[in-house]
């Protein structure tokens, strides 16, 4: 790309406008926009976008694809986590995302198979995203998210030596435990494991009282040892699947900054309440219901509690879950979209992105509209076209 160039014909969608002009980049960032058409110039090359729309990159906070390339079957991992990894990230690109926070678990509840793949997706994550972001294979910008399984025995053992990875960013407090939180419904729990156990009902009761006990001994010291380390470091922490008045306390408490997936509408909005973020997943948006059973995420943003949206397991469904809330929420397109820009980049302290401003980093999504399908035609970051 030329370090300077101008975008016309486009839909821009701002901060509170949607405006039919053009929009500028120099060396990387957003130079100068306004409505109409450029200012001649024979020296800068200009784009017609075709009435298109012009949207900032998307920033999302919490996807399981990487593990999902490293582990395509149940306990099958690929054997080259380069390619897994840069296989994510091509995805996370085509989806409009510019911005990712790639989530790895630290422990389990059950075992899925992750332990082997924790070392493999950190050192992949470092390997790609490390030296020269002009000069590498990876497109988007990416960061790390560590899932702590808290009533996991091994938690800590697993942190300890990938807390000083470089390009942390995130940390969120998780309880698989079932009775509680997501799975407070014990036979939607026992329902999501079916394909992979064959409980008798005497081995599930043994199974879930011992996972209780875990959860009473491990829970209380890990949650300990985590925020304080993340007080101590400077580093955002969300909590998972808020389900009660207390859980948002708890968090609170701690410090705790994004309430990721709340279950229910009052632990919603008492979170919202008190100044925390609330992040649903992107494909609750899109199917108009969360795959557990939990509260619809487009009535959490009819209740105007949603701050943000997370594509969690399906990567194209960040920028569709825009539209939608577009469409069937009420939001305007520039709130909808700011649920999945500038708003989770606000919740992580992100000031340079997630917005169309000049200044900021040109991280840009051409999007055209298909039967009310939003498809990502190109995808800038910092400038450079990378789909």
């Amino acid at each position: 790309m030329p370090r300077e160039y101008c975008i016309a014909n486009a839909r821009m969608v701002t901060a509170d406008a949607v405006v039919e002009g053009h929009l500028c980049v120099r060396d990387g960032r957003i130079h100068a926009m306004d409505a109409g058409a450029p200012p001649v110039n024979g020296d800068i090359a200009v784009e017609d976008w075709e009435g298109d729309y012009l949207v900032p990159g998307l920033v999302e906070l919490h996807t399981d694809n990487l593990e999902k390339h490293l582990m395509p079957r149940p306990k099958v991992i690929w054997p080259s986590a380069r390619a897994a990894f840069l296989a994510h990230d091509a995805q996370m690109a085509a989806a409009g995302v510019t911005t990712v926070y790639d989530s790895v678990c630290i422990g389990e509840t059950q075992d899925k198979g992750r332990y082997p793949m924790l070392r493999m997706a950190v050192d992949a994550f470092v390997g790609c995203t490390a030296g020269d972001p002009d000069k590498t294979d990876v497109r988007a910008e990416h960061r790390l998210h560590l899932r702590c399984e808290l009533n996991d025995p091994n938690m800590w053992g697993m942190f300890e030596p990938l807390s000083a990875t470089p390009g942390l960013g995130l940390i969120s407090l998780m309880d698989h435990t079932p009775g509680q939180r997501q799975w407070r419904n014990t036979d939607a729990y026992r329902t999501y494991y079916s394909t992979t156990r064959s409980w008798t009902e005497e081995e599930f009761a043994s199974n879930v009282a011992e996972l209780q006990e875990r959860q009473r001994v491990y829970t209380p010291l890990h949650t300990g040892m985590v925020t304080e380390f993340c007080a101590a470091h400077g580093v955002p922490m969300a909590s998972h699947d808020d389900t009660t008045v207390d859980d948002v306390n708890l968090a609170l408490g701690y410090g705790i900054v994004i309430s990721e997936f709340p279950t229910t509408m009052e632990a919603a909005r008492h979170a919202r309440d008190n100044g925390m973020t609330v992040l649903m997943g992107s494909p609750n948006v899109v199917r108009g219901k969360s795959h557990s059973g939990n509260i619809s995420a487009l009535d959490v943003a009819r209740e105007g509690l949603l701050s943000g949206l997370s594509s969690d397991y399906v990567p194209m469904s960040l920028l569709h879950g825009a539209f939608v809330l577009h469409r069937e929420a009420g939001l305007s397109l520039p709130d909808a979209v700011s649920m999945v820009t500038r708003r989770p980049a606000q919740a992580v302290a992100l000031t340079d992105r997630g917005e169309l401003r000049p200044g900021l980093r040109a991280d840009l999504v051409r999007v055209a509209l298909h039967d009310d399908l939003p498809v990502a035609r190109e995808v800038y970051v910092r400038g450079k076209k990378v789909f």
